[in-house]
């Protein structure tokens, strides 16, 4: 082999190797119809009510090379909450609650990302309210991706985590509502 060769060679060796580390992130995109983000608040200290939220969207990049450039992001129009009560609802909906009008989004992004066995250990900012806090919390799944249908990638995440909605400034009925509110979610995305 002619030395012209061997660099070619070596050159186009390199190039395959560099080519297999530097590959890029994931985006996906959340499907709405197969997520869901729901909640539940003690009633009275003796009951729970649960709700969800029939909106949101959102965005997911994994970085299986480097985990700590991975993101999530969601954005959930509060007016879409859902007690399975309209009543119920349209209260939630007013001033002395969510102020839908004031404070149309929910919204979480995430500032730090870290693989843990399972999933990924989640710290972001979530404003509620016109508030913004830290959270964290654990997203298990991310790992396996299945086509559905057909030439669709899709990826699983899901969570349960705690927030205290006086952290919010959401303090209306203090003795007749608990202030810890489990979140749900299970999210499904797609590439």
């Amino acid at each position: 082999m002619t030395a012209a060769a061997m660099r070619q060679f070596a050159l186009a060796a390199i190039l395959a190797a560099c080519g297999t580390v530097a590959r890029a992130a994931d985006t996906y995109t959340v499907d709405p119809v197969h997520s869901s983000i729901s909640f539940m608040i003690s009633h009275v200290g003796i009951s729970n009510i649960h709700g969800r939220f029939n909106d949101f969207s959102g965005e997911i990049t994994l970085d299986k090379a480097d985990p700590t450039k991975s993101s999530f992001a969601l954005s959930i129009p509060v007016e879409s909450i859902d007690t399975n009560n309209a009543k119920r609802d349209e209260h939630l909906r007013a001033p002395d609650y969510f102020n839908v009008k004031q404070f149309p989004t929910m919204s979480f992004r995430s500032t730090k990302v870290k693989a843990v066995d399972g999933g990924y250990d989640v710290t972001g900012e979530l404003t509620l309210h016109g508030v913004t806090k830290p959270v964290s919390f654990k997203l298990k799944g991310g790992d396996k991706v299945v086509e559905f249908p057909k030439g669709k990638k899709r990826i699983g995440l899901v969570s349960t985590f705690s927030i205290a909605r006086s952290d919010f400034g959401v303090t209306t009925e203090p003795v007749a509502l608990g202030d810890e509110i489990p979140i749900f979610i299970g999210i499904e995305a797609a590439k």
